[in-house]
């Protein structure tokens, strides 16, 4: 049987385990967060469709045996855009996931600068539906502005509030409230999805395979505050995301112990 690999942290909030070394990119006031040029529109819907949708399902399903459950509430917001969180445990995957949830619809993703700080890859990024986060606050306007775009045209956009990368992680991290204002916002729905983990039966060693629960749409509330009415959502999706994954089939493939006080 495989030793289980050990990982210590420290704090749940800003520890990373990615495991990327890449020099981010800057992302300030110049940065093309919303791009509809006819020839790229028609490029990107090339790229998007005919090249990554099926490349992502090939690899969720012959790599990760993906399953995702409860997939007919996309089917229900057919006629709005809306907003997916998710818990951050993959790299690739999470960047694959969107795609498959919001199906047939594009899906667009608040993504790490890292992202896009790749040479060669950031017209890919943006094709695929990325959508850097600012390291700039003057920038912030223009991404919350691309966010209630996507979102206004009936397309998806996918946040992960835990922010870092815990791979194989089975547990829900602490996140705060401030991802939720976009759909305070913009009066729209959410779902959370969560990712958990199958033991393989055969080669059991092997990384696990994937499942992913979406929830039912969460909506917010317009007779409460701004702040309490995001509050509110975030404590719904927590709520929810911490229930999915104390299944008990949720497979431990990483132990992480907590260190210090």
């Amino acid at each position: 049987m495989r030793e289980k690999k050990t990982v210590y942290y420290s704090d749940e909030m800003t520890d990373d385990f990615a495991g990327t070394e890449i020099e981010t990119r800057q992302v300030g006031e110049g940065y093309p967060f919303v791009r509809n040029n006819p020839l790229w529109s028609v490029a990107e819907a090339i790229m998007y469709r005919g090249v990554a949708t099926p490349l992502v399902f090939l690899i969720g399903k012959i790599v990760y045996g993906l399953r995702i459950k409860n997939r007919r509430v996309v089917r229900r917001l057919r006629k709005t855009g809306f907003y997916l969180y998710g818990n951050h445990t993959q790299s690739f995957m999470d960047a694959a996931l969107p795609t498959l949830i919001a199906f047939p619809r594009k899906a667009y993703i608040a993504a790490n600068p890292d992202a896009v700080s790749i040479k060669g890859v950031v017209t890919l990024v943006q094709m695929f539906g990325g959508i850097p986060i600012p390291t700039s606050l003057k920038a912030l306007p223009k991404f919350r502005r691309a966010l209630s775009y996507r979102v206004g045209q009936g397309r998806a956009v996918a946040l992960y509030p835990e922010s870092h990368i815990w791979p194989w992680y089975t547990g829900i991290r602490s996140f705060g409230d401030a991802a939720f204002e976009y759909p305070v916002r913009d009066g729209a729905p959410c779902v959370a999805f969560t990712t958990t983990f199958r033991r393989r039966k055969v080669f059991k060693n092997g990384k696990p395979l994937i499942t992913v629960t979406l929830s039912d749409p969460f909506l917010p509330d317009p007779s409460l505050p701004k702040q309490e009415a995001r509050r509110r959502l975030r404590d719904e999706v927590y709520s929810f995301m911490c229930d999915t994954v104390s299944d008990p089939g949720n497979y431990e493939y990483i132990k992480y112990i907590r260190t210090g006080s």
